[in-house]
């Protein structure tokens, strides 16, 4: 039996991150879970992570600030070792439209949904090349097909994608670096059955896409070892 891995799911107390968390040790992974205010729903993914028989640590970080990229990296590699698998899940959502952009708002959706994942994968690459890893950005449909009234964040989930592909040839053939791109999936609790069904309406599975099917995209690229500098939308069809 091989040694086993391990992944970071940044931003995994809660939603996606956290079912990226528990696919992953339900394939073997131990797993750190980052969160950066949700230490309640941290704490939970990582005893459910337990539960399915991998080791699971906590580790709190504001990737808002770029010190906190390399320190997140350095206390990951000190508890477990090792990083084998990087995914970068943590982001923001903010609906800003271009009447309402501010410096505060361009800044909040590059830093988070940019720089903080260019500048954890820094961190993370000597153990990554020495392991043969690979990194899992989660980038979004909007990153090729923008939507109004979410200006800075379509910008940056499209800048990520290139940052993506950028980087499968920068650190080919050591580490491999893809993306998935989710759809609608996991709709806002606040919204109604009929919001619902407007979003249903658009997309050809005519259904909204589960966190489950994201969390299996991702395991199956971290397993996909000739696949690299590719995004595997997660949609329902709506990008057809």
């Amino acid at each position: 039996m091989g040694e086993t891995k391990t992944a970071l799911v940044t931003g995994a107390g809660r939603r996606l991150g956290k079912a990226i968390a528990l696919r992953l040790a339900k394939d073997g992974f131990n797993v750190a879970v980052h969160y950066c205010g949700s230490r309640d729903g941290a704490e939970r993914t990582a005893s459910e992570v337990r539960q399915r028989g991998s080791r699971a640590q906590t580790f709190q970080a504001d990737l808002y600030r770029r010190e906190a990229c390399a320190r997140l990296i350095e206390d990951v590699l000190d508890h477990f070792g090792a990083l084998d698998l990087l995914v970068l899940s943590a982001a923001n959502y903010d609906a800003v439209g271009i009447d309402d952009v501010t410096e505060r708002e361009w800044d909040r959706a590059l830093d988070l949904n940019l720089s903080a994942p260019f500048f954890l994968s820094l961190a993370a690459l000597d153990s990554l090349r020495a392991r043969h890893g690979n990194i899992v950005f989660i980038t979004g449909m909007g990153a090729t097909r923008p939507k109004r009234g979410f200006l800075p964040y379509m910008v940056s989930k499209g800048a990520t994608r290139q940052l993506m592909r950028t980087l499968a040839l920068e650190l080919a053939p050591a580490v491999r670096v893809n993306a998935v791109a989710p759809g609608t999936v996991l709709p806002p609790e606040d919204l109604s059955e009929d919001e619902v069904a407007g979003l249903v309406a658009d997309i050809p599975l005519q259904r909204v896409g589960s966190a489950k099917a994201v969390a299996d995209a991702v395991a199956h690229l971290a397993q996909a070892d000739f696949v690299t500098g590719q995004e595997l939308l997660v949609d329902g069809g709506v990008t057809i």
